[in-house]
This record gives structure tokens, C-alpha cells and sequence, in this order.
């Protein structure tokens, strides 16, 4: 999996994507202070952007990096679909030895 940039703009009413809550939260003081500063998915503000913030995770999605959120219901609901890797589900089978 690559690790992806993922460049979150405030909507029309400061709210992003918030990987680390998997919600949508308003980009104010006590979302930067409590959850931006903690996380190690954190990269700090939005390049080119008035308000928002960059933030870095593994994706499987098929996505630019970086990849531009200006729609964080949109992003919201992509990221709630879970995809397998190409690689398979991890599948451990038990066989008794008789």
C-alpha cells in the first residue's frame, strides 16, 4: 500500500474528513489541539489552501497523490468501503493432524 497525502479543505462550514474519528468534524482549536497534534497521520496545513489540513495514511484506493478533498461527505462514504489487497484476505486453515 502507498502512503498517500491527503489534502483535506474546509467545506463551507470548516468541516473535513477526519481519518483518525472516520467523521466529519469542524476544523477549529479543539480539533487541531486534541486530534491534528496527536497524530501521526498529521502533515499540517493544506498547501494552497486558506483552511484545511494535509494528513498521511496508506490508501488502497486508486487515488492522485496527493489526493485533493474538497468534499468531505464525499470522502467520507469512499472511505467506507473496505477494499481487500491485491494480495488477498489473510486465510489461516486449521487441519487436525489424525
Amino acid at each position: 500500500m502507498a502512503l498517500i497525502t491527503h489534502v483535506n479543505v474546509c467545506n463551507e462550514v470548516n468541516e473535513i474528513y477526519c481519518c483518525l474519528r472516520n467523521k466529519i468534524v469542524k476544523l477549529d482549536a479543539n480539533q487541531k489541539e486534541q486530534f491534528c497534534q496527536g497524530c501521526k497521520m498529521f502533515a499540517g496545513a493544506a498547501p494552497g489552501y486558506a483552511h484545511g489540513v494535509s494528513c498521511v495514511w496508506e490508501d488502497l484506493r486508486l487515488i492522485s497523490n496527493p489526493h485533493v478533498v474538497l468534499n468531505p461527505i464525499e470522502e467520507f462514504a469512499h472511505n467506507q468501503i473496505r477494499q481487500v489487497p491485491p494480495e488477498g484476505p489473510a486465510l489461516f486453515v486449521y487441519t487436525p493432524e489424525w
